[in-house]
């Protein structure tokens, strides 16, 4: 059985701007405001970290200052993914030199590839560092989606450790399940499905949601490992709007905006993305309020 990264919610923690600069003060506030709220792990430089939009230099800062922030307390994953397999070889030995738990590695985007592509893509990286990583699948995003059948190929590499599934395909997923065992870790990678995938064998979530609600989000995954499912049911089913909310525009417009709303950090989001219409930031802050996050 490989080692499991973490088991309960890991927040896709935003990456907070002032005057177009990586505000790390604000950085410090948001992690300390995470672990302090029972969060399992954090997940640096992901999509919701706006890593398309960080240069190299400022995508390892992020990423050391997190480290150094956190201090050990709770486990780091870096997103270090690329559509280039050199330059997330070169991010993936960077991440790990600044002291990195783990790896967060996304399918290759818009050039896409094969299903035998993934597999040498992934291992490829995966044989340039010792640090155990997750592999994830959102093809609504890259355009590509991994096959059961292909993490199962993927499984048999030791660092290649665990999933984030965000295809929405629980019937792949089940497959996935029965061909992989314990050698991948399973973790939802929509918060709209947390309790669907546990109940698949899954770990836990890698977690807009917890960005806002760190503690509640981890408490829908303890409370069904503790075999209170009808409990994380309705907890689920309780914070679907927010959910909804905070995707009512593209992830990480809606999630940046209400921390902003609650104080963390400006609302500054950089180009393509913008801040959210006037209607969909009323929904959010309701949203908000009703979930009692502020």
């Amino acid at each position: 059985m490989k080692k499991v990264l973490f088991e309960g919610a890991a927040t896709a923690l935003i990456t907070p701007f002032r005057d177009n600069k990586v505000d790390f003060e604000a950085l410090a506030r948001l992690i300390d405001f995470q672990v302090s709220h029972d969060i399992s792990a954090l997940v640096i430089c992901g999509t919701t970290g706006e890593s398309a939009t960080l240069d190299d230099d400022e995508h390892i800062s992020v990423i050391e200052n997190a480290v150094k922030m956190v201090n050990g307390r709770v486990p780091v994953i870096a997103g270090t993914g690329s559509n280039n397999t050199a330059h997330a070889i070169m991010m993936s030995k960077k991440a790990q030199a600044v002291g990195a738990d783990g790896l967060l590695l996304v399918t290759p985007y818009y050039n896409k590839t094969t299903q035998i592509g993934l597999v040498r893509h992934f291992n490829a990286i995966a044989d340039a560092v010792d640090l155990p990583a997750i592999v994830y699948n959102v093809p609504s995003r890259t355009g590509v989606n991994i096959l059961p059948e292909t993490y199962k190929q993927l499984s048999l590499h030791p660092n290649l450790v665990a999933i984030k599934e965000a295809s929405g395909d629980l019937e792949a997923l089940k497959r996935t399940v029965e061909l992989c065992g314990d050698d991948m870790t399973v973790y939802s990678g929509n918060d709209d499905q947390i309790v669907p995938i546990l109940k698949l064998g899954g770990k836990g979530v890698i977690s807009v949601l917890s960005n806002v609600l760190p503690a509640e989000t981890d408490f829908i995954c303890k409370a069904f490992r503790e075999g209170k499912v009808e409990e994380a049911e309705k907890l689920q089913e309780k914070y679907l709007p927010l959910i909804k909310a905070l995707f009512c525009e593209v992830n990480p417009i809606p999630v940046k905006a209400a921390m902003a709303h609650l104080g963390f950090c400006t609302p500054e989001i950089r180009l393509p993305l913008v801040e959210p219409e006037e209607a969909h930031m009323e929904l959010i802050r309701a949203e908000l309020k009703k979930a009692g996050a502020n």
